[in-house]
């Protein structure tokens, strides 16, 4: 299902559209292969959140079951699942430091829309 899954508890339905939408550009920092969820998979991906809190986990192997275990691998990591995207799901979990914080799924604030006139009629 794509930018799919069940709803997290912590995170509301536009902080959810939010993540999915910056990573997008993201490139997979951890890959699930035939082995499934090893304890050196979670150290990889414990690694990768900690430095980037946004990443995505792509399915080699297990692709069809891609939705439970990329929610066990979130309940390991204390992470939410955020969406998934074809044989990718996406992982966020904030940095425990405020000050280190890069992603934020808060949206910025909206400026103000201008409203457009119609020109003159000559």
């Amino acid at each position: 299902m794509a930018g799919g899954g069940s709803p997290s508890p912590g995170l509301t339905g536009q902080q959810r559209r939010r993540l999915r939408a910056l990573a997008h550009g993201l490139r997979p920092l951890v890959q699930v292969g035939k082995a499934g969820l090893t304890e050196g998979l979670a150290r990889s991906a414990e690694a990768a959140l900690l430095a980037h809190e946004l990443i995505k986990v792509q399915f080699v192997a297990f692709k069809e079951a891609k939705s439970e275990l990329g929610r066990e691998l979130a309940s390991r990591l204390g992470a939410e699942v955020v969406g998934e995207v074809g044989h990718q799901v996406i992982l966020y979990r904030p940095h425990p430091d405020p000050a280190l914080r890069r992603v934020s799924a808060d949206a910025p604030a909206e400026r103000p829309r201008r409203k457009h006139r119609r020109p003159a009629k000559v």
